[in-house]
């Protein structure tokens, strides 16, 4: 089984690069799962149902998320009755939904994702640890390919579940700080890691925050109202292919691509800084 895990959609660069390249890379790649952080596909902040469905039209077949989910209230009943939209699973117990899905691959295979968010540097939540745990004897023997979103700003907090769940799923990856990190690998028990997915998005920008309003932000200590940036977006993510009768990793892949026609983006693409 090949899944396609991706970092988070930021604002309309973002969705709209989604939408023109998933269904060809699904096709292509052959991709059986894809997994989606969607948590600022709205202007940067949220998501609304329109674009969750937007976005699953596109081919996600799971969308995880993060601390900007309740950004834009509409999503609330929406995520209610919406299994494919999670948020994450160590929210207080009456958070609406939940950060746990059980679907399937395109071939029919049972596919579970665990949605967690991480507490340093982070809103306060309940402990990912402990979470997670429930979580696995709550999916027992009901899929065998289990894929983490662990939305997290410590890196060492992402490598630190990771090493808890080697072996117990089949990928963690995180997602959050919109950089996408070159640390992908294969974990002694068989579960593939990456500590960032990275940004779909604008990468011509400051984490997809427009440039100049970013360094103003910085420089003058004033509030100031983000928008998003709109040039060089980006879609980057993970592919990993999965023994599904086990469950355990055999292989990941970082990825980025841009627009149609401009190629796959690799690292020696980046605009220095």
């Amino acid at each position: 089984m090949r899944v396609l895990m991706i970092g988070d959609v930021y604002g309309r660069p973002g969705r709209r690069l989604l939408q023109e390249r998933l269904p060809g890379l699904v096709e292509e790649r052959g991709i059986d799962f894809v997994v989606a952080n969607i948590e600022n596909a709205a202007d940067g902040f949220g998501i609304t149902p329109d674009l969750a469905e937007q976005l699953r039209s596109a081919g996600v077949d799971c969308l995880t998320s993060g601390n900007h989910i309740w950004d834009k209230p509409e999503i609330v009943d929406y995520i209610r009755r919406e299994p494919r939209l999670l948020r994450p699973h160590n929210y207080p117990d009456g958070a609406p939904g939940t950060g746990v899905y059980i679907g399937a691959a395109r071939g029919g295979e049972p596919v579970a994702v665990i949605n967690l968010m991480g507490r340093l540097f982070m809103p306060p939540c309940g402990d990912p640890f402990r979470v997670v745990e429930l979580a696995l004897e709550a999916i027992g023997d009901r899929a065998k390919t289990i894929l983490v979103d662990m939305h997290a700003e410590a890196t060492s907090e992402k490598q630190a579940i990771a090493v808890v769940l080697d072996g117990r799923v089949s990928a963690v990856c995180g997602t959050h700080t919109h950089v996408q990190t070159a640390d992908e690998r294969l974990l002694p028990g068989g579960t593939a890691y990456l500590s960032d997915l990275g940004m779909t998005g604008p990468y011509d920008s400051v984490i997809g925050i427009d440039k100049e309003l970013a360094v103003r932000r910085f420089t003058s200590g004033m509030p100031v109202r983000f928008t998003v940036a709109r040039q060089d977006a980006r879609l980057c993510g993970a592919i990993v292919d999965v023994d599904a009768a086990t469950g355990r990793a055999t292989a990941i892949e970082r990825v980025q691509w841009r627009s149609t026609g401009e190629g796959p983006a690799r690292e020696n693409d980046a605009k220095p800084v």
